[in-house]
């Protein structure tokens, strides 16, 4: 049913018995079916198994059903499924079902059925039809039912079977007929629980009335013998058991003949009675349905279970339904003490079946996640993903990669399929089976693969793993520590919330990933690394409804790190700035900044707190309002430096030495106020050595570096210096290249090349060393990462473009057979040269979102040039052919075809060559040996007309339609990026920014001797860089434990806010509205129920009044009594009614 027909596996199958045949159902019967049963089965993902006829029970359930699909959602829709079990022989025209080569979905038409017939009911999904050979007869499907009733509770709920339950199966009685007793006797003997409708018809009726009225206990069949008297006793006991039954039975179905079988069917079920609940849903109301339903299978599972507790069940009921409104209710309402252990198997159906809802209810009710999640438990979590999810199949591959090593190692063979599960590789093997099952350290591979080496590898440590080991050595490590006892398995996970995030993140599970993120440290990296996870696997995603998902999960953990990091920008700048370069253990040593520009988090750059970072890192130490022309006179004239033409952040540090480290030793609110203070550099270390009174060790660093050599460095080190004395340099470089191009480029040697020829070479040569430390040496990754990353920067590869032109040239100019093929390369090269020109000015704030347009709109241009293309080689194929077709010469068939009907667009057109009227003017040959000499063509001018009006379309469509066309695109492009290019310029910034930050102070050609001084100090010398920690801080355990509480105080209260917004928000006051309507309503109707029990309540009183009266007006005048004092009166205000009697 599940495989061929693609029904839901049920969390609940409720099946419907009794009420068969025409005759009506009550109607407080109708609204439990319509109210209490489908809303419970669409709650709980259910079946209703029925009679699937259309009639009675089958009939009011199916059209339960079809209003219920009607009226909700398409989520909801496929979780209401009614099965219909009928038998063969009593469908009318059962005949059309009959197909020899199968039908599926089968057809079936009933036109003009009479009335005794039973047809099938539309509004069923599925039905299973059961032939004993008879006709016309009912219940020949009832040992079938029961028999599938059994089957089917004997299989596990949740997804792929994953579920820690059986599916519980549950009968409910509605009416019925004496050969009722026989069905709920069958089911009570397969441990089925049923729930009786009392009030609802006979066999209903008959079973509620023996469990109310019926106390004497019956001893079960097989005990073990008793003595005498008390056989006896027990004897009488029974005897008179039976014949309360008996008359039961008598008084609902008067008219059975076989009365004894009923009784001893009746005295079974009262045996079973634990398996029974009772509803009167004339009394309860179809609003308790669901409850009654959960509180009928707990009776069953604490009957059938051995040392289960009651809530125990209970709890794994609403757990596999998804019902945690009941489990808030009955179970974790203050009177139940949960325990660990209670609730440890239900957090892990609640974590594998996607019920963020329970995993929040049990962490509340003392559920410890330390306790929880050890690495063990991790892996069966990371084992239970589908095998259809895309994390899955990566898992999976890299499995493989481990165990086929394994076997190579141990001569094993491994199963070559590598579409099977996890647990396939599970073959007859050698060595243990933990050894072949999924591990963390195939979870580390694929996070290193999604993160793009943006951080460390995760769970290295508990697999005992150094960063930097090879793969190889790292899963033959693994498969050692498998094949003995794995001891890290059992031990905690040191960041469980994270785990689970990551754990959550990978399966795209919203609702439970926010709520880890809630739970987790380290706010806004752990929101961009789920933004980073996310846009990764969305770019590896096929199916485009979970890329979408995707995306719009990884831009609402965006948006949260933007709100969290603004939280912590209002209240505290210096710690903020401290939160966006701090190195985070926890995410493999990555930053904020880092995960943000792997995230492509343009959004979260776009924030004032980031720019302002960004600001002062590329100013230095120098004031970041200090004006342009006072740098570029500096520049130029560096004696200004030492002048108060530029003003330092030192100074204001001078002016307020008590503050100084005020936010780092005492951790303030206030704490510091600038980059200056969050990063300590030798600067720091002499004014806290001065300010904590050791003037020796501050005069040892005075002595280190005098006031001219600090003020010197402090100008030079600064990202705007080397940025202007970049682009300085390079408009220098590319006046000197234009000049040797134009001027002074010699012939090849020994005459060439010129002197400053020379000078351009060697500083070609600056630039080919600083690309080439930009490659090797920036970073703290592997070489081939380094390199990876280097490539993929588009201005990097632009500049390999025009360095490898470059030699190129040089190459062949210094021959004379390649001399002008040389220029022309250094020409060409002159263009990339002078492009690369417009990274350089993408730091400015006009220009910069201005080339994020241009760059946009070159996209159009191709598409553009596509159709351009069909439309010019189609018109010049067909101009060539009918003007020229004579004329062979390749270079001018290429340039009639593309050249000339390209230029047609900008208007030249050749008339005379075109248009025949204007061919007399021009001289031409149709002689073909003339024409290979040299000598013009002439047109042919048969097909003149035609040619005209191709020229006439041509131009129509390419100067109007596509023109226009390009115009309106670019038009687009413009006002849809206009709004977001602030956003992206902010973004290209920083990696501007960290270019130039990361760059010698010197530009080319002067660059080499600062390369020499950075070999000298990090070759030689090995001291550390402190422009790193500009980008990158590693705190201290106490700093780096203040600075995570702040944080998550701040998302508290950030959390705290949204959260009293949505609850004031008009969605959520209606909700409360239509809640306290509901409720209102329910109380009217007690009300009513009430005030309908006080009139009859009245009313009886009222007659008894009366019949007193009577009866003392009687007494009072017969001879019977006689009486010392007359009757009482009424008292006053209560009307005396004297009833007339006849007789």
């Amino acid at each position: 049913m599940t495989s061929q027909w693609g029904l839901p596996v049920p969390n609940l199958v409720v099946s419907v018995v009794g009420g068969e045949g025409k005759e009506q159902m009550k109607p407080w019967v109708r609204e439990v079916i319509r109210q209490g049963l489908v809303r419970a089965a669409q709650s709980t993902g259910a079946w209703i198994m029925t009679s699937g006829l259309r009639e009675g029970v089958g009939r009011c359930v199916g059209e339960a059903v079809r209003d219920h699909c009607a009226t909700a959602s398409s989520l909801s829709q496929a979780k209401v499924i009614a099965v219909g079990v009928a038998p063969w022989g009593l469908i009318h025209q059962r005949q059309q079902l009959i197909n020899p080569q199968g039908s599926f979905p089968a057809r079936y038409y009933v036109r003009n059925m009479p009335h005794e017939s039973s047809c099938l009911d539309n509004n069923h999904q599925a039905f299973l039809l059961v032939d004993d050979g008879s006709v016309g007869h009912r219940g020949s499907e009832t040992t079938f039912r029961a028999n599938l009733e059994d089957f089917i509770s004997h299989q596990r709920t949740g997804i792929w079977g994953s579920g820690s339950i059986e599916i519980p199966v549950l009968c409910v009685l509605i009416a019925g007929n004496a050969a009722m007793l026989e069905r709920v006797d069958l089911s009570l003997k397969n441990s089925t629980p049923w729930l009786v409708l009392g009030g609802s018809g006979s066999a209903a009726d008959l079973i509620a009335g023996i469990l109310r009225d019926l106390s004497t206990p019956l001893s079960p069949p097989g005990s073990p013998t008793l003595p005498t008297a008390d056989e006896e006793s027990r004897k009488s006991a029974s005897v008179e058991l039976r014949d309360r039954v008996r008359e039961r039975i008598k008084k609902h179905f008067p008219s059975e003949t076989d009365l004894e079988k009923l009784v001893d069917q009746g005295l079974s079920i009262y045996h079973n009675r634990d398996l029974i609940t009772v509803f009167r849903g004339d009394k309860e109301g179809p609003d308790e349905f669901d409850t009654i339903i959960l509180k009928a299978l707990v009776r069953a599972a604490k009957r059938d279970s051995n040392n289960a507790s009651e809530y125990t069940e209970e709890l794994k009921l609403a757990v596999a339904w998804n019902r945690v409104d009941i489990a808030k209710s009955e179970l974790f309402n203050g009177e139940v003490q949960w325990k660990y252990e209670d609730l440890e198997e239900s957090m892990t159906d609640a974590l594998v079946n996607d019920k963020p809802h329970f995993v929040r209810l049990f962490v509340e009710n003392g559920l410890n996640i330390l306790d929880y999640l050890t690495y063990h438990r991790l892996e069966g979590l990371y084992s239970s993903l589908s095998d259809c999810d895309l994390v899955s199949s990566f898992l999976q591959r890299r499995l493989h990669e481990r165990v086929g090593l394994a076997a190579s190692q141990i001569r094993l063979s491994v199963p070559p399929d590598e579409n099977s599960s996890f647990k396939s590789h599970a073959t007859n093997l050698t060595t243990p089976s933990a050894a072949r099952d999924l591990t963390l350290y195939e979870v580390s591979r694929v996070l290193s693969e999604i993160m793009e080496d943006v951080c460390q590898p995760f769970y290295y440590g508990p697999l005992g793993l150094h960063q930097g080991v090879s793969s190889r050595k790292a899963m033959k490590h693994v498969n050692k520590l498998l094949i003995t006892e794995s001891v890290y398995r059992q031990q905690r996970c040191m960041t469980p919330w994270i785990s689970l995030f990551i754990w959550a993140i990978l399966q795209n599970r919203r609702e439970m990933s926010i709520y880890f993120w809630e739970m987790a440290g380290e706010s806004v990296l752990s929101a961009l690394a789920g933004c980073k996870i996310l846009r990764q696997l969305s770019k590896l995603e096929t199916e485009n409804e979970a890329k979408l998902s995707m995306k719009e999960l990884a831009q609402t953990f965006e948006n949260l790190a933007h709100d969290v990091f603004s939280e912590c920008y209002q209240s505290n700048e210096s710690r903020s700035f401290k939160l966006l370069i701090r190195q985070s253990p926890v995410w493999g040593g990555a930053t904020c900044l880092q995960m943000a520009t792997a995230a492509e988090a343009r959004l979260f750059f776009s924030h004032d707190g980031v720019q302002t970072l960004l600001s002062e890192i590329w100013w230095g130490d120098m004031n970041s309002n200090t004006e342009v022309w006072k740098l570029v006179l500096s520049f130029f004239l560096p004696p200004f430096i030492y002048t108060k033409l530029l003003c330092f952040k030192e100074q204001e540090i001078d002016e307020k030495p008590d503050d100084f480290n005020q936010g780092k030793e005492f951790d303030s609110v206030d704490g510091a106020e600038s980059l200056a203070e969050v990063v300590n550099t030798d600067e720091d270390v002499e004014e806290c050595n001065a300010l904590k009174g050791n003037p020796k060790a501050s005069k040892a660093v005075s002595q280190k570096r005098p006031f001219i050599f600090h003020r010197w460095r402090q100008f030079w080190f600064a990202p705007v210096t080397s940025f202007l004395g970049n682009v300085l340099m390079y408009f220098l470089f590319l006046f000197l290249f234009a000049y040797v191009l134009l001027v002074d480029f010699k012939p090849p040697p020994p005459h060439g090349p010129a002197p400053s020829e020379l000078v351009l070479y060697f500083w070609v040569f600056t630039l080919v060393c600083e690309e080439i430390r930009q490659t090797f040496f920036v970073g703290s990754t592997t070489l081939f990462q380094r390199m990876k990353l280097y490539i993929q920067d588009i201005w990097n590869k632009c500049d390999i473009t025009a360095l490898a032109l470059f030699i190129v040239g040089l190459l062949c100019r210094l021959f004379p057979w390649s001399y002008h093929f040389g220029r022309m390369v250094l020409c060409v090269d002159y263009m990339v040269f002078t492009l690369r020109l417009i990274h350089i000015f993408a730091v400015h704030k006009q220009l910069g979102p201005k080339i994020i347009i241009v760059g946009k709109m070159v996209k159009d241009v191709f598409f553009f040039l596509f159709f351009l293309g069909v439309w010019l080689m189609a018109y010049g194929v067909a101009n060539q052919a009918l003007l020229y077709s004579y004329d062979s010469r390749p270079g001018w068939v290429i340039r009639r075809v593309f050249y000339r009907p390209y230029m047609h667009i900008y208007g030249q057109i050749p008339l005379d060559e075109i248009d025949a009227d204007k061919r007399h003017e021009k001289q031409c040959t149709d002689n073909v040996t003339l024409i290979h000499d040299g000598a013009e063509p002439c047109p042919q001018s048969d097909a003149n007309w035609l040619v005209l009006i191709l020229l006439s379309v041509y131009l129509l469509v390419t100067n109007i339609l596509l023109v226009n066309l390009l115009i309106a695109m670019f038009s687009y492009t413009f006002n849809k990026v206009q709004e977001h290019s602030d956003v992206h310029w902010k973004f290209q910034r920083y990696n501007l920014i960290v270019e130039y930050h990361s760059r010698p102070c010197l530009a080319p050609p002067f660059i080499i001797i600062s390369h020499l001084h950075i070999f000298v100090k990090r070759v030689i010398q090995r001291l550390p860089s402190v422009k790193s920690q500009h980008f990158m801080l590693d705190l201290k355990s106490k700093e780096a434990s203040l600075l995570n509480t702040w944080e998550s105080m701040l998302k508290e209260n950030l959390l705290s806010t949204q959260g009293k917004k949505q609850r004031e928000s008009d969605t959520e006051r209606l909700k409360r509205t239509s809640t306290k309507v509901d409720g209102v309503l329910k109380q009217m109707v007690e009300i009513r129920d009430h005030d309908r029990r006080l009139r009859k309540l009245e009313s009886e009183v009222e007659y008894c009044s009366t019949a007193l009266s009577w009866i003392v007006d009687a007494l009072s005048q017969s001879d019977l009594v006689k009486q010392p004092r007359p009757p009482p009166l009424l008292s006053k205000g209560i009307p005396s009614k004297r009833p007339t009697f006849s007789r």
